[in-house]
């Protein structure tokens, strides 16, 4: 079934539940004509996927390039653009950080990341089409209506 994501309750409802906690999903960038795939945890809200990462990282160097991503996880399969959202501490920032230290709150503070430095990061990844599987049913995604 083709949905348009801002007009489908269902869908947005299907996609929250599924995804709007901390989920690790499988995200690719490209380099070179080189794919590159990784898992990463994320949050979902509001037909974006967010991360957590630094800014240094591989990731965020290719997408510097290239902002086009590609994920998969939990019978979904998505595109979408990365946007580097600054310093988990900015201010503009707080809202989001908080659901984020919320959602990831069983490794947040394990020593893997550390808010003080600047270059901890939020990624967003803005979806722009999708394919979702509801209990037998294929839904075709498009994010941007």
């Amino acid at each position: 079934m083709k949905t348009n994501f801002t007009q489908d309750a269902h869908v947005q409802e299907l996609m929250t539940r599924r995804f709007g906690h901390d989920n690790l999903i499988a995200m690719a960038t490209e380099q070179d004509h080189t794919p590159f795939v990784r898992a990463v945890n994320t949050y979902y809200e509001d037909g974006s996927f967010y991360v957590i990462t630094y800014a240094l990282s591989n990731k965020m160097l290719q997408l510097q390039n290239n902002p086009k991503i590609a994920i998969c996880g939990d019978w979904f399969t998505a595109q979408g653009l990365g946007e580097n959202m600054g310093n988990i501490l900015a201010p503009e920032n707080a809202d989001l950080a908080d659901k984020l230290r919320t959602a990831f709150a069983e490794w947040y503070d394990n020593g893997h990341t550390n808010d003080a430095d600047p270059n901890t990061i939020i990624l967003r990844i803005r979806l722009t089409s999708g394919v979702l599987f509801s209990h037998g049913e294929r839904y075709d995604i498009d994010f941007t209506k």
